[in-house]
């Protein structure tokens, strides 16, 4: 039997009889990261990188010199896997600063949301020179969108592959562990708890994001629909919407189309209304 299946079966029977201990029981699964290890190609941008520790102890890896770019990674992710988009700022002359996000790589803490994310992203802009632009992946996305409501000032956001509502995210996670309902709601509330913020609220649909912006997803994306990248595009009326054919969640980074639109963005160039690659 599989490890999912057997989670689901044992969630399955114990979340009818104690919700509250399931959910809670999950919801620290949920929000606790594994330590996952660099591959084998993000070695030689690993050893070109300058390790620099900042405020409230968070790690983070620097590139280049020139205009800053922020960037931050997905859940159980590494600033490594911009690998090809760090290389060709590098090469146009930008400087790029790629987080730790907290509870992974080298920063501090156990447990992880996308509202820490954002908190670590305006803690790391407060020590950085004026943003030229943020770039986020994936919850790192999320979390960047949600930063720039915190207060983050930047001249250009890009979002790769990210969720446009956190309740979604909730939601799939306890039908993918086999919450019964009584055991997902509770689990939905406990999230509420820790992060401090109601769920229904990280929503882009009530954000607002009034830079220029590039949002990339892959039509193949199995970890987060497609679907989620029109609804930032609805919600952002200055970003451009790439979609690419292939490139699942992680290989889009390396995405050749994914670099020229992010340098064609902090250029200043224009993009068409709409990609479809």
């Amino acid at each position: 039997m599989g490890t999912l299946k057997w989670i689901r079966g044992i969630n399955g029977t114990l979340g009818w009889l104690a919700p509250q201990t399931v959910a809670s029981r999950m919801r620290l699964v949920f929000m606790t990261p594994r330590g996952l290890p660099p591959r084998d190609w993000e070695l030689p941008l690993l050893a070109q990188s300058e390790r620099i520790t900042l405020r409230f102890g968070l790690s983070a890896l620097r590139w280049g010199q020139g205009p800053t770019v922020l960037m931050m990674h997905g859940w159980e992710g590494r600033p490594t896997q911009f690998a090809s988009l760090i290389s060709a700022l590098v090469d146009a002359g930008y400087s790029v600063v790629a987080l730790d996000g907290p509870a992974h790589g080298r920063s501090p803490g156990r447990e992880a949301n996308v509202v820490l994310f954002a908190r670590a992203m305006l803690e790391a802009a407060a020590e950085l020179p004026a943003l030229r632009a943020v770039i986020g992946h994936s919850m790192g996305g999320a979390s960047a969108m949600l930063a720039v409501q915190l207060g983050l000032r930047t001249e250009a956001l890009v979002s790769i592959a990210a969720p446009a509502r956190i309740l979604g995210v909730l939601r799939g996670y306890a039908c993918m562990v086999g919450l019964p309902p009584k055991a997902r709601s509770a689990f939905i509330r406990e999230v509420e708890r820790d992060v401090g913020i109601q769920a229904a609220r990280l929503d882009v649909a009530h954000y607002q994001l009034e830079m220029p912006g590039l949002v990339v997803h892959a039509e193949d994306d199995t970890f987060v629909p497609v679907t989620e990248s029109q609804l930032i595009h609805d919600a952002w009326f200055d970003s451009r919407l790439l979609r690419l054919e292939q490139g699942g969640h992680q290989k889009v980074l390396a995405d050749p189309r994914v670099v020229e639109g992010v340098l064609a963005l902090l250029a200043g160039r224009r993009l068409p209304e709409r990609q479809t690659a």
